[in-house]
């Protein structure tokens, strides 16, 4: 395929999600299917037209004065990739392409950014969260969210029970491949350039070997400042697939116990198969739902890890469709869904140990107002400062205090929250 018909076939794309309002996979993987003639490095540009597409839909809509995924997809073209628009001229004529472009179409393209665009709009999220974002970085917040809009690196997390960084980076040097700047055993991929594809880094012998995991610096960082050390009791609630379960289990040198949990089946089903590849032997999984086998935990745990569900405002660079499809409804439901987990988790920390809120949001009605809200019902746990947690290189605060906020413009990584909160009762 051309890349006039490469266009057309992301405008398409785009259609199908706003229209039908799809995920961007699903309709990216239908398409696919439905035009075999499209080789793999047809679908990685296609794939990569309509993620950028949807990382800046506002800012390209405000340029061209048209909201149309058309004018979109072809503003990708011209002002993110930077093609020339007499080249994208050329080929959206082919046969096959996007069709001619129009006079005003060609002078759409060439607009610049209005000078009375809104701060929703210059930093392409929806305008009921404007308040929240500035709550949250204040004057930096154009920065902030503008980082949120970029492609994401490809973050490793190396195993240290089989591997150590140099032998992980030997083994990916020719992607580019460098260590991390604040994670110990984090290792960073660069993302590809305009039309390039990711790699399919988990095809990679090293990991099969069990060498490393694929998982942001940010992720990595939660897991680092938990205080789990060998020997320790740990409850990982919001386990998933184990990202973070596997990062504790290096950490703990496989001594103490880590028990497991997640309350959806479908999610904790894959963390077998990553604990048996990683040689993580002091994990116990717990059947998820059975919030009766948590209960006979209470206070016994050092560490009580909640990575709780939340909006993921902080991966918008890698999931840019969720930004859109977020509501102020589902932004509550899911601050339900937080406290709710708080509360299942408090009872499990024994005196003088700590649990651990994190979640890969960057709006405080996440982050620090739930915080405020623990600490008011729970008058027996006290915030600790993040600082106390950490000692390695000089990491920097996004968000400012106690807490800790990451970035993809302060650190590089996904937007991440971690706070710290320890028992001071000795009962």
């Amino acid at each position: 395929m051309h890349f006039g018909a490469q266009l057309q076939a992301a405008i398409e794309v785009i259609d199908q999600i706003e229209t039908r309002h799809r995920p961007a996979a699903d309709a990216l993987q239908d398409w696919g299917r439905s035009h075999r003639f499209a080789g793999s490095g047809d679908r990685a540009v296609i794939g990569n037209l309509v993620f950028d597409c949807l990382r800046r839909r506002r800012s390209l809509a405000a340029r061209s004065g048209d909201d149309s995924a058309r004018l979109a997809v072809l503003g990708v073209a011209v002002h993110l990739w930077q093609r020339p628009l007499e080249e994208i001229a050329e080929l959206c004529a082919r046969q096959y392409g996007a069709g001619a472009l129009t006079a005003p179409e060609q002078t759409a393209l060439q607009s610049p950014m209005p000078e009375d665009a809104t701060l929703a709009v210059r930093g392409d999220f929806q305008d009921w969260l404007e308040h929240g974002m500035q709550r949250a970085f204040g004057a930096d917040v154009e920065e902030q969210a503008s980082a949120l809009c970029n492609r994401a690196p490809v973050d490793l997390r190396v195993n240290g029970l089989k591997a150590d960084r140099e032998k992980v980076l030997r083994a990916l040097s020719r992607y580019g491949a460098v260590a991390t700047p604040y994670a110990p055993m984090g290792i960073r991929v660069p993302p590809p350039e305009a039309g390039n594809r990711y790699p399919n880094l988990e095809a990679e012998a090293a990991h099969g070997k069990g060498w490393f995991e694929v998982q942001d610096e940010g992720s990595q960082l939660a897991a680092a400042l938990s205080g789990a050390l060998p020997g320790t009791q740990v409850m990982d609630l919001c386990a998933g697939a184990g990202g973070k379960t596997l990062a504790l289990a290096a950490a703990m040198e496989n001594k103490g116990q880590i028990h497991a949990y997640d309350s959806d089946r479908i999610r904790l089903r894959k963390i077998f198969e990553r604990l048996k590849r990683a040689g993580a032997r002091n994990v116990q999984v717990i059947d998820a739902g059975n919030e009766d086998r948590i209960k006979d935990l209470e206070q016994r745990m050092d560490v009580v890890l909640v990575d709780a569900p939340c909006s993921g405002s902080g991966t918008w660079r890698r999931r840019p469709d969720a930004k859109w499809r977020l509501s102020a409804q589902a932004l509550s439901k899911r601050c339900a869904e937080q406290r709710d987990v708080l509360n299942l988790g408090s009872p499990l920390v024994k005196p003088g140990g700590r649990m651990v809120y994190v979640t890969c949001s960057v709006l405080p009605e996440e982050n620090t107002d739930q915080v405020s809200w623990f600490l008011n019902e729970h008058p027996n746990f006290r915030l600790v400062s993040w600082r106390d947690g950490w000692s390695g290189t000089d990491l920097p605060n996004a968000g400012g205090g106690d807490c800790l906020m990451l970035t993809p413009h302060t650190h590089g990584t996904d937007g991440f929250f971690i706070a710290l909160l320890e028992r001071t009762d000795t009962q």
